[in-house]
């Protein structure tokens, strides 16, 4: 038998792709996968050419992990676009998207693309947002879809990899799609008034950038709410930096109990306040002495 990975998934269409040919195939499942089980792009299956157009499927290789949004499997690496501006910078959704793809283990990497529209006192802006970040153990990388600057380097950093672009609709997933696969797709024209980009993709596709390294596309998302992938008591767990600190109290929340080793590493600069504060506005939580924790203008 021949393995293929799903690289097409749209309505009952699937598109098998076999590194042997270097072709891709139409994917018909047969026998209790086609009556049991649900293909997802990024599966790896196994089957038999059964002519030139078609591959018959009749097994699937056990899947590492699946994603909702979009639904695809076994993803190594989720690239988070963002931007500073055009649309403006949203720490708050990309915190949330942070915790819900830690919680599936997906690795994050954020990449922020549009630099090229930057002036000096953003990019100063910018490198301090980078810091916080790369703090937490996060890689960032600047990019320009326009220029090409920065794509070398995440063509590298993903390359042999399944990998998916993610992030507000806007920011440019396409057009850093289309610089790495040298492929040219559709680019949604930014909407002046909402400032939010027109949808332009539907079902799941990957697409190869290089030896056994595949990129797919997501839905633009308006909004993220980590609460409807993690529970409240959960979220804590996905914030890396607090794992590096031991409370007095095994189930701290890191909000009202004393002696909190978490609150007492913000206060001393060691977490950011930027980053606290979201993880308060996820679990919807209040702490009285936030002021004096977080004085403004503390990031």
């Amino acid at each position: 038998m021949h393995k293929g990975l799903v690289v097409d998934r749209e309505a009952q269409m699937i598109g098998v792709y076999l590194p042997d040919t270097g072709k891709t195939y139409r994917g018909i499942p047969r026998g209790n996968i086609k009556k049991k089980t649900k293909i997802y792009a990024g599966d790896y299956v196994y089957g038999f050419l059964e002519d030139e157009k078609n591959f018959v499927i009749e097994q699937i290789e056990d899947r590492k992990n699946i994603l909702i949004r979009p639904p695809i499997s076994n993803v190594d690496t989720v690239i988070i676009v963002e931007t500073f501006k055009q649309p403006d910078f949203d720490s708050f959704f990309l915190d949330n998207l942070l915790v819900v793809y830690e919680r599936v283990q997906v690795e994050p990497i954020i990449v922020f693309n549009k630099v090229d529209l930057l002036s000096q006192q953003e990019l100063k802006k910018l490198e301090e947002w980078t810091k916080i970040y790369a703090k937490v153990g996060y890689q960032v990388i600047w990019v320009s879809a326009k220029s090409g600057e920065g794509i070398q380097k995440l063509k590298d950093f993903v390359k042999g990899q399944i990998c998916i672009l993610a992030g507000l609709s806007g920011v440019g997933k396409s057009s850093i799609l289309s610089k790495l696969t040298g492929t040219k797709l559709e680019i949604g024209e930014i909407s002046k008034k909402l400032k939010r980009g027109k949808h332009t993709t539907t079902g799941v596709k990957l697409i190869p950038f290089g030896k056994n390294s595949f990129v797919g596309d997501a839905p633009g998302f308006s909004k993220v709410n980590a609460l409807e992938f993690v529970k409240k008591d959960q979220i804590k767990n996905y914030f890396r930096e607090f794992l590096n600190y031991r409370c007095k109290y095994p189930n701290c929340s890191h909000t009202k109990e004393p002696y909190c080793a978490v609150k007492l590493a913000v206060e001393k600069g060691e977490i950011s306040c930027h980053r606290y504060k979201n993880y308060l506005k996820i679990t919807k939580s209040f702490v009285e002495d936030l002021k004096h924790i977080c004085p403004e203008g503390k990031k």
